[in-house]
């Protein structure tokens, strides 16, 4: 069937470029989308049918007249299609809306997500490439195909994308962080250092690679063999080159290898003279490491039911949040404009009950429209922490105006249970009970919410 299917793709696609010689655009675009239909991963047939499409508009750059208002039911398919995960209903509806208009962004970026998902990944990095190329301010079209060109080796091109989203949004640590550590994965792959140029040099790496921790017994895995190997031999071959430490590094934290990763890190901090960045990954190694140790201790606990490993659980987490609060104040006040710091500190200040510390904190972060609704949520709650209703149900109330049930569902049932809440300890029973009913229809058994609205009902 594949191979028919291809056959009467070729057909269509020769049809297509004899329309096209002849300018006869619609009947070219008819012939490549039939193409494209049968063979979704062939991206030549992609790229000529948006060339045509684009023909046939003169190269306008906005596509058909009123395309806005005409697109408006396909971005509701699209989006309809999306939430059921139907990604081929997904890319039909796409090629719908290109044939409107071959520029819109949205479009664009949709075709490179559902194409992604369906395994077609040069489709997918085409399509949003050519998003990004006519949006080239949008954050979310940047880090989508930033995140999809490094799981395709293209670290090079990745590497850009990420110093381009951090110059885009200075508060971006990922973004940051992203634009020097992509570039690791070019060390990473295969052949991408030099072999050994003897087999002495081949028993030097193991004697490193010993010395750092890291031999796993027997002899060391030739070149282009072990990535490990490769990372252990660029080290010794050029000891001061802080790149070649920081790759190490980083590929023993992907491994899981923390202590080693973290172990490799100070000695890089020390030969940069202090670098902050290095300081930072550090930071993170340790954050990484604490974190391990609870997800033990919590594992321990479960399996002895012992009072000591109750006690070591609440210890290591407490450690864990004083050394959070440490890391992200060090970090908020170094990026002050890195909102998503702002709010993961005033989470942890919420978990030590400082409740004044973390609220200033999610004022700020309000002003963030990802980050919003999270924030008057969190807000709402310091707020009955510190016994200030009035301001509690007004932070609820906002939240509820934004929330999606779709987006965020659990927070869409917290917003609404709090708001009743604090609507039936002020006596509003009416309304109180319109905002159970909220929770009750997503999830029936939430906390206490029938139990409250069965009171309600008596009352």
């Amino acid at each position: 069937m594949d191979a028919e299917k291809k056959q009467i793709a070729a057909d269509c696609w020769k049809k297509g470029s004899e329309a096209m010689s002849k300018e006869n655009w619609d009947y070219a675009i008819e012939m490549f989308g039939k193409s494209v239909m049968l063979v979704p991963d062939n991206l030549l047939y992609r790229q000529t049918l948006r060339g045509v499409e684009r023909k046939k508009y003169g190269d306008n750059g906005s596509g058909a007249k009123m395309a806005g208002l005409r697109l408006t039911k396909v971005k509701t398919r699209i989006k309809t299609s999306r939430l059921k995960k139907n990604w081929d209903a997904v890319d039909r509806a796409v090629e719908d809306g290109l044939k409107i208009n071959p520029w819109e962004a949205t479009l664009l970026f949709e075709l490179g997500i559902a194409a992604r998902e369906r395994g077609f990944s040069e489709v997918a990095t085409d399509a949003m490439r050519n998003a990004l190329a006519n949006d080239s301010e949008n954050k979310v079209f940047a880090r989508e195909l930033a995140e999809l060109l490094e799981s395709r080796g293209d670290y090079s091109e990745a590497s850009k994308i990420w110093q381009r989203l951090a110059k885009l949004d200075p508060s971006d640590a990922e973004a940051r962080t992203k634009a020097m550590q992509v570039l690791t994965d070019k060390v990473i792959d295969r052949g991408g250092y030099e072999g050994a140029e003897s087999t002495r040099d081949a028993m030097a790496d193991e004697e490193v690679a010993k010395r750092l921790g890291t031999a796993t017994g027997g002899h060391a895995d030739g070149p282009g063999q072990s990535e490990e190997a490769d990372l252990v031999h660029a080290v010794r071959r050029e000891p001061e080159m802080v790149e070649h430490r920081l790759n190490l590094a980083n590929h023993y934290r992907k491994s899981g290898k923390l202590e080693e990763a973290a172990s490799t890190l100070k000695e890089t901090l020390e030969i940069s003279g202090g670098d902050a960045g290095i300081r930072e990954n550090l930071e993170d190694v340790e954050l990484d490491l604490l974190r391990q140790n609870l997800n033990l201790a919590r594992d321990t606990a479960a399996a002895s039911n012992d009072e000591e490993a109750l006690r070591n659980v609440k210890a290591i987490n407490g450690e864990l949040i004083k050394r959070e609060i440490e890391v992200f104040s060090s970090r908020v006040q170094r990026y002050p404009n890195d909102l998503k710091m702002k709010f993961e500190l005033g989470t942890r200040f919420v978990k030590i009950k400082k409740y004044a510390q973390a609220i200033p904190l999610f004022q700020v972060c309000v002003k963030d429209n990802r980050l919003e609704t999270g924030a008057l949520t969190s807000l709402g709650k310091c707020f009955i922490a510190e016994k200030k209703g009035k301001l509690a149900k007004r932070q609820f109330e906002k939240a509820v105006e934004s929330i999606s049930q779709l987006d965020e569902p659990d927070l869409y049932k917290e917003v609404h249970y709090w708001l009743a809440r604090l609507l039936e300890e002020e006596g509003d029973r009416s309304t109180a009970e319109h905002h159970y009913t909220e929770v009750l229809a997503v999830d029936y058994e939430y906390k206490d919410t029938l139990s409250r609205m069965e009171g309600l009902s008596e009352d």
